[in-house]
């Protein structure tokens, strides 16, 4: 029983560190494609993985954990903010998307994609107390199932590699 309870602290220490330094090779390496507040959300690979991997309680801690951690180490409150409100509605449509098995990994990352715009979309009308920012939502959305669709083709990348690594 300990040995399995070392195992998953283990996982869940070795998936908040690998969300966190794909996030911070995200602040290294800006990704611009000239509309801002697009970005490519390399963490999420670990996420959408980590559901697929250890559940779903263990996929929304390790979002929330990585979030919290890299709005205090790059951003600011408003940042973790906006994340959490993005990861959160993201998390809980791809838990959604995944328990009714009509989507594949891919499909579940994209639909992640677009939540996560559109939970951040939500909560900056409410904060700047303006509606005129859902104007931006179409160009989000593109981005959203464009950035869903690499994130799910490397998370299914992924998680066959760690599931041959667990079956060695």
């Amino acid at each position: 029983m300990k040995n399995s309870k070392a195992k998953k602290v283990a996982f869940y220490g070795m998936f908040v560190a690998l969300a966190f330094v794909f996030s911070y090779i995200e602040v290294l390496i800006p990704f611009s494609v000239g509309i801002p507040g697009v970005k490519l959300g390399l963490a999420n690979i670990v996420v959408l993985t980590a559901l697929y991997a250890m559940g779903v309680k263990e996929a929304f801690v390790i979002s929330c954990i990585r979030i919290v951690l890299v709005g205090f180490t790059f951003g600011n409150m408003f940042s973790i903010l906006y994340s959490l409100s993005g990861g959160i509605l993201s998390w809980l449509i791809m838990c959604i998307c995944k328990k009714t098995k009509v989507f594949s990994m891919i499909g579940v990352s994209i639909t992640g994609g677009i939540s996560h715009n559109i939970g951040q979309i939500v909560v900056a009308a409410i904060v700047l107390q303006t509606q005129s920012i859902v104007y931006y939502l179409p160009v989000l959305l593109i981005s959203g199932i464009i950035t869903g669709l690499l994130i799910g083709l490397l998370g299914a990348w992924l998680l066959k590699v760690q599931m041959k690594i667990l079956n060695t």
